[in-house]
């Protein structure tokens, strides 16, 4: 009989049938595709299903198979028989029927008995009898002749079966053919991915997410995200990302972070990291949690975190370590860190190192930041150059810093930087600052815009301070607006009140004090201008305590005006202390205006000594009148310098008459 004869001999039997590797690389193997030669099985078993239930139907089964083989000879029963006795591992006995069920056409005993023989290692004569059931119409078979091609390098011939596989509806097939697409960067990938996991192909239902999830709009990240004020080092916190591989748990989170669409390409992707998840893919349920912790659903998060972590995914044991401590659990984060990093995660090494520091234990700090140095993560010697700088340990921290710094992370060839610039070698430190700068540090931009305004070169220092104020460096925005108030020109106001409004969204004194100051210009902004004097006031810039207490005494509100002063004269300011003086002296409290005039004077403040003066001569007492004279002819300004040398004069003949 041929293989193209009776309709019903050529009925495939239901089975679970492996094929040879389809040269994809991943940790996750789909539950209906287990690897090279894996088992053959028959409708309603389950793979591990260990039950003394199970035992006897599967027995009974075979059995049954058996008894029709030996009674009707057919095809059909022959292809039954040898597929039970396959799965059961029984080869010889499988292939005498499979091979005897071949010979009369069957294409199920075909697909078969290729599997069988690519498990004996014999893949050529496999690939024969493949071919035989492909060309007869099997999916699976046509699958596993792709599969082969491609382990052969024979990518035109491989694609040519898996399509054939694939338009059949064959989930593996369809798998197959995408991961083939995908490896040439055909976009024709995506479709075969959606129909594999349309099929419940979990792997595929995870790979369609990833492409659907680097097509989703993300919002700008950051850049300047632990900033330093001032030269020197980030010391907000410590990196903790892991270099190389996969997509790091610091990747991930960030990606979250920065928010995402939930329609369009996000969602789909959701939707089908969701399916994979459901169906056991570790990888899909950690990049599910990620999407889930970056809307603020952490609860739910947590739950696929710790899914995937039993199931072995150190990134996520990572992960869920990082939700525990911003949960305030650092107990549990560290049981999941140390996991992770057990495992060889160099993030959650890193993480704990960090915990350890904190907690004022350097030592085990130390050793977690070596481990993750150990698993590849170059952050490691980063934070150790921060450990042994925080122990005062220069050399040991520029060596570390170094390290770190040749092999390309940016905020250590800034810290090593810094720590060349204050050892005196600035020579030394602006070829780092500039790698760093030029690798987006953005410390690193402003630490070179004060490296060349010291040096007066104002132009090259306005280039960095400008870029680093693009990237959303505050301290750099105040730098600019300073720079554009400068020079002065009209149409740079605009620009210096942009840049003043970013620096004072990072908490700047003098940013705020210099909008205030900006505003206070204009008489339709001058109400604004006071919001501003305020803020900065209330962190104690002693220049806008004075603005601010100038006007609400314009506006009558001494008691007010008296607070502000008090506190800028308290915080160094002669001005404050003079303006306190003469609201005092309005008050008729001229012995305490005296006591701050006093010390503005001494501060010196010219006015203050010639008030002083004045009082004295009002008193009688000439000879400390004509000290306080002196003093206001010296200190200035021309004004009143010209009046105390006046006062001086009349003082002096008066104490000579």
């Amino acid at each position: 009989m041929g293989l193209m004869g009776d309709k019903a001999r050529l009925l495939e039997t239901r089975r679970l049938v492996e094929a040879p590797g389809d040269g994809s690389h991943r940790d996750d193997q789909d539950p209906s595709s287990s690897g090279p030669g894996g088992p053959v099985g028959t409708a309603g078993t389950r793979e591990g299903s260990e039950s003394s239930c199970a035992t006897e139907a599967a027995d009974l089964e075979l059995e049954t198979a058996r008894r029709r083989a030996a009674e009707s000879g057919d095809p059909a029963s022959l292809s039954r028989l040898g597929a039970l006795l396959l799965r059961r591992g029984d080869l010889d006995g499988a292939e005498r029927h499979l091979r005897a069920a071949t010979a009369e056409g069957d294409r199920s005993a075909a697909n078969n008995l290729g599997v069988l023989l690519h498990q004996r290692g014999y893949a050529d004569e496999a690939a024969t009898w493949w071919r035989v059931a492909a060309v007869a119409g099997s999916a699976a078979a046509a699958h596993a002749l792709g599969r082969y091609h491609r382990e052969r390098g024979d990518e035109p011939a491989a694609e040519y079966w898996l399509r054939q596989s694939a338009e059949s509806g064959h989930a593996l097939g369809a798998y197959a053919l995408a991961d083939l697409l995908e490896h040439r960067g055909d976009v024709g990938a995506e479709r075969w991915f959606r129909s594999a996991a349309e099929r419940g192909h979990r792997e595929a239902a995870y790979r369609l997410a990833r492409i659907l999830d680097g097509r989703a709009p993300r919002a700008a990240q950051d850049a300047a995200n632990g900033l330093a004020a001032g030269l020197g080092p980030p010391t907000g916190g410590r990196h903790v990302n892991v270099a190389g591989g996969d997509t790091s748990v610091r990747e991930l989170r960030a990606a979250a972070a920065g928010g995402r669409r939930q329609d369009g390409p996000a969602g789909e992707a959701e939707q089908w990291y969701r399916q994979a998840a459901a169906r056991g893919h570790r990888r899909a349920a950690l990049h599910l949690g990620t999407l889930l912790e970056g809307r603020g659903e952490t609860q739910e998060a947590a739950r696929w975190y710790l899914t995937s972590a039993k199931d072995g995914e150190p990134r996520a044991a990572c992960a869920l370590g990082f939700l525990l401590r911003d949960a305030g659990d650092g107990d549990s984060a560290a049981v999941w860190w140390r996991r992770a990093a057990q495992e060889g995660d160099g993030n959650a090494a890193n993480a704990l190192g960090a915990l350890h520091a904190d907690r004022g234990e350097p030592q085990q700090a130390e050793r977690w930041y070596r481990a993750a140095l150990d698993a590849g993560d170059i952050n490691g010697a980063y934070n150790l150059g921060l450990l042994c700088s925080e122990q005062s340990r220069t050399a040991q921290a520029e060596q570390w810093y170094r390290r770190a710094a040749y092999a390309g992370h940016k905020e250590a060839a800034n810290a090593l930087a810094v720590l060349l610039l204050q050892n005196g070698d600035p020579a030394g430190a602006e070829p780092w600052f500039s790698k760093a700068a030029e690798a987006g540090s953005v410390d690193a931009a402003f630490n070179l815009g004060i490296l060349y305004t010291g040096r007066d070169e104002e132009h090259l220092a306005f280039q960095w301070y400008e870029r680093a104020a693009a990237a959303g460096h505050t301290d750099a925005a105040l730098q600019v607006a300073m720079a554009l108030l400068r020079d002065g020109a009209a149409e740079d106001t605009y620009e210096a009140e942009r840049h003043l409004r970013i620096a004072v969204r990072g908490g700047n004194a003098e940013a705020a004090f210099r909008l205030g100051a900006l505003l206070d210009r204009d008489d339709e902004t001058r109400g604004e201008c006071e919001e501003w004097y305020e803020r900065a006031a209330r962190h104690g810039h002693r220049r806008a305590q004075v603005r601010l207490g100038m006007l609400v005494a314009q506006r009558g509100d001494a008691a007010a005006a008296a607070h502000w002063y008090r506190e800028a004269a308290q915080n160094g300011s002669r001005n404050g202390a003079f303006n306190l003086g003469l609201l005092l002296a309005r008050e008729g409290r001229e012995q305490e205006a005296a006591l701050w005039w006093a010390r503005a004077a001494e501060a010196g403040h010219g006015r203050a000594a010639l008030r002083l003066a004045l009082l004295a001569a009002r008193r009688g007492d000439l000879a400390e009148g004509r000290l306080w004279c002196a003093q206001a002819v010296e200190l200035g300004p021309a004004e009143v310098a010209e009046r105390a040398a006046r006062l001086r004069d009349a003082l002096q003949q008066e104490l000579s008459a």
